[in-house]
């Protein structure tokens, strides 16, 4: 028996989000069916993190135990022959078997992006939020360094969450304007609640809108009432750009 580490890339488009549910398509669901079909072995994946029903990701880690004979780096191939073309592993490797997917993790980064537009742009859609066009930059990225550094974030935490410690660390944050009103929001950090990230990104949207006053983001933390904060953004425009062990 070994320990394979693999990378995956993924449009959520269409599906439910990364763990498996009855009676809706996953990402999960779709990766173990796949290395079923590839090594007739049935197999549990744990992944580093679970992502929404929509949101994407450039480069998800997960782990799974094999006794296939194929070579750990040729894997990936083999079972990208069974995967569906908005699905496809990156990379696949042999690990310790203390390497977990989940808990080695040291930081990760999301990329949340979105447009100022009318109308929805038919190549933006898919992958990227619409906002309206009364949209300040320069407001909204005053707004980002508030966030940096180590907070109790039960405000930028959805409700409904079952979990006990809100504590969280920010590393980098970043807010670029790649022009054609095209925006993207970079955050990194130890780990991330329930819908975290896409509650800073509608905080720091609505900043741009004049809702919210940038500096009144370290108020809102301090409240840790998520009735403070602002709109969830929309799934669509996240990313899970990568994931860290060796930091």
């Amino acid at each position: 028996m070994k320990r394979i580490k693999a990378v995956v890339q993924y449009k959520g488009t269409n599906y439910s989000g990364w763990q498996k549910q009855k009676n809706a398509n996953s990402i999960q669901a779709e990766i173990e069916n796949a290395i079923f079909l590839a090594l007739n072995e049935k197999v549990e994946i744990v992944g580093s993190g679970r992502t929404d029903a929509g949101v994407h990701a450039m480069a998800q880690v997960f782990h799974f135990d094999t006794n296939t004979r194929i070579s750990a780096t040729k894997l990936y191939a083999v079972i990208n022959k069974f995967l569906p073309t908005d699905i496809k592993i990156l990379s696949s490797e042999e690990v310790d078997n203390n390497f977990n997917a989940r808990f080695s993790a040291k930081q990760k980064t999301y990329n949340y992006y979105f447009y100022c537009s009318e109308i929805e742009l038919p190549l933006f859609k898919d992958w990227s939020a619409k906002i309206r066009t009364d949209f300040d930059f320069d407001k909204a990225l005053l707004a980002c360094k508030y966030f940096l550094g180590k907070h109790d974030f039960s405000a930028f935490c959805s409700a409904n969450s079952q979990t006990e410690n809100m504590e969280r660390e920010i590393y980098k944050i970043s807010l670029q304007n790649f022009g054609n009103n095209l925006f993207c929001l970079s955050v990194t950090g130890n780990g991330f609640l329930y819908n975290m990230v896409r509650i800073i990104a509608g905080t720091i949207i609505e900043v741009g809108y004049g809702k919210i006053s940038p500096e009144s983001i370290n108020k809102i933390i301090l409240s840790k009432n998520r009735k403070n904060a602002g709109r969830t953004a929309q799934a669509c425009g996240l990313f899970l750009k990568n994931v860290d062990y060796n930091v």
